[in-house]
């Protein structure tokens, strides 16, 4: 679902924090941190859907949009 946004996806240990969104050469590449449990790394992409406009016209899971309207909610990060 990330990478129908455009957003390439990477998998890296990165020390437990997580990962997060950045821009290289002008393309978005979210890390997810593979050091990280896997409620830190759902948090992570959470997080950038919830941050995503155009993830409101995707076709989403009841699931995952309850859980992107959460972090919404919450302010819109689930870190």
């Amino acid at each position: 679902m990330i990478e129908q946004l455009g957003v390439a996806i990477r998998r890296e240990p990165l020390g437990t924090d997580g990962g997060g969104l950045c821009i290289i050469q002008g393309k978005r590449v979210l890390f997810v941190d593979t050091a990280a449990d896997l409620a830190t790394q759902r948090a992570v992409c959470l997080s950038l859907l919830a941050q995503t406009p155009e993830f409101d016209n995707m076709f989403a899971r009841p699931d995952i949009r309850s859980a992107v309207e959460a972090v919404r909610a919450a302010g819109g990060s689930n870190d």
